[in-house]
């Protein structure tokens, strides 16, 4: 065997100059992060979704100050995926069906500006994509009121306090997590039964 074919060969076992999976990043608030978060760890593709504070003002806000509504920070969840194994419009799809864009400033129970229905894009890329989305959920009244979810620019993004992370997984007992995450799960897992990762 020629040398360049031994290297070629090779290079293919080990998978020398294939391309990488190209990591993408965006940032979606729609309610309490604990529902976002928990809904795209299931999605496949995703390589992790991190609850934390975007939009505001403040440098670093905590949770209590995002709570009382006075920093202009919304809860959200900054989602890293594989673009090779799913892509923006499915994770809008994704985020349209498990939460309420037609609530101003609410999910449920949860009121205030801090649980508004947010994308925050950081490109150009992204703020088309999410306002067609919304363009197109409106044209053809998939909800029964026009959507009020907001384009921002990402400017910051705050990773939450150490218990916010992974809180369905690590608290499944607790009442919210079994009455109002557990809900939006359900749904995901219905819609998205062919999208879920292996594990599930």
């Amino acid at each position: 065997m020629k040398k360049s074919m031994c290297m070629l060969f090779l290079f293919s076992i080990i998978g020398f100059g294939q391309s990488k999976p190209k990591i993408e990043t965006i940032t979606l608030g729609g309610g309490c992060f604990w529902c976002i978060e928990a809904v795209f760890d299931n999605l496949d593709g995703v390589i992790s979704a991190e609850s934390g504070y975007a939009g505001g003002n403040m440098s670093n806000p905590t949770y209590e100050e995002v709570c009382s509504g006075n920093t202009g920070a919304a809860e959200v969840v900054q989602i890293k995926y594989d673009s090779s194994k799913t892509n923006l419009d499915e994770i809008f799809k994704v985020f349209f069906t498990v939460h309420d864009p037609t609530t101003l400033n609410r999910q449920g129970a949860d009121e205030g500006s801090q649980y508004r229905s947010v994308i925050f894009y950081a490109n150009a890329i992204q703020k088309k994509a999410g306002q067609e989305i919304i363009n197109q959920l409106n044209a053809s009244k998939a909800y029964r009121a026009k959507l009020v979810t907001t384009l921002e620019p990402l400017n910051r993004f705050t990773k939450a306090e150490a218990y916010h992370q992974n809180y369905f997984e690590n608290n499944k007992s607790k009442s919210y997590c079994q009455y109002v995450i557990q809900p939006k799960l359900e749904k995901f897992e219905k819609v998205f039964k062919d999208r879920l990762k292996r594990s599930k």
